[in-house]
């Protein structure tokens, strides 16, 4: 199977916000629309030029403390959905006026990427 990023709607990841402040909420949801088989789903974020990462506190409604960047979630934990909704924040300061930050989310079948997206926003100052 080859891997396709961004080009198809086998995976979706849109973001709330165009832009957040540290400590703000970032509102986001995954759309998987692959029917083939998968094994989890892989939401990462990468701040620019910084090691800072954006912990996750929401997942599906229900209250969770992730403070890592990338979250992984078993097939088997969203129970038949096909829709993951997550709210994450950073306590990231940008050096300069803004960071960009790429959130990227992958569908996994046995240890393979085999579908991804890619959703950009900003850190501003506050």
């Amino acid at each position: 199977m080859r891997l396709k990023t961004g080009l198809s709607d086998e995976v979706k990841i849109s973001l709330q916000e165009k832009q957040v402040a540290a400590g703000q909420e970032l509102h986001g949801t995954v759309t998987i629309n692959y029917t083939g088989r998968w094994d989890s789903v892989v939401i990462n974020s990468q701040i620019e030029n910084s090691s800072d990462v954006f912990s996750y506190s929401l997942l599906n409604g229900k209250k969770i403390r992730h403070p890592y960047a990338r979250l992984s979630i078993f097939k088997d934990e969203l129970k038949g959905k096909t829709v993951v909704e997550f709210v994450s924040s950073t306590n990231h300061v940008p050096a300069g006026e803004s960071s960009s930050v790429k959130f990227r989310v992958s569908l996994i079948q046995e240890h393979k990427e085999i579908f991804s997206d890619i959703a950009y926003i900003k850190v501003v100052k506050a």
